[in-house]
């Protein structure tokens, strides 16, 4: 590749302020993921990235960084801020997994119900979710994705490198597993 070409790579580095991780930081392997919450294609790559973090244990950080595409995916920015607001109660990967699990139930009410079955503060995360409060944070996301090349759900960086996986996911496992064999022993 000449210098002049441009590879799209993580513009804003993992912050534990700011991002939603699972796994050391001192893993040789990060995992950023953009995605969205109904996107076929994030719902697809869901059970797949658990396979990973099963399979590399501590060797493995993964983050998730909010991408809804709501021109799309009319419900994906409420089940975004769902999951924020669930975060604020130390709820996020929880609440994650659930919508992950029903991509095809993402209305208000299936919101609500995943939120009682988390044991949330329901005032508080209807109050939250009524008066937008993590729009911004769910902006901020998508906005660093622009930023870092992602045009498309899911978008992958591994260790700060974009991983098209467009043919596959098989390819992402292909791509962990190359980063992890680049580190020093």
């Amino acid at each position: 590749m000449s210098s002049s070409q441009w590879e799209p790579a993580l513009t804003i580095p993992v912050s534990d302020e700011r991002d939603h991780i699972q796994g050391p930081p001192d893993a040789p392997v990060t995992l950023v993921e953009y995605g969205d919450y109904e996107c076929p294609y994030c719902g697809a790559a869901y059970p797949i990235i658990k396979e990973i973090q099963a399979r590399m244990g501590d060797r493995l950080r993964f983050v998730f960084r909010n991408f809804p595409i709501t021109t799309s995916h009319p419900h994906s920015q409420q089940a975004a801020e769902a999951a924020e607001a669930a975060s604020a109660q130390g709820k996020f990967w929880e609440m994650h997994d659930l919508l992950f699990e029903n991509q095809a139930h993402l209305t208000l009410p299936h919101l609500r119900g995943y939120a009682a079955r988390l044991a949330l503060d329901m005032a508080r995360f209807d109050a939250e979710l009524s008066d937008h409060v993590y729009l911004q944070r769910v902006r901020e996301h998508v906005q660093s994705g622009r930023e870092s090349g992602v045009r498309s759900t899911p978008g992958f960086f591994v260790n700060s490198r974009i991983q098209d996986v467009s043919f596959g996911h098989h390819l992402l496992l292909e791509a962990v597993g190359a980063a992890l064999k680049r580190q020093p022993t």
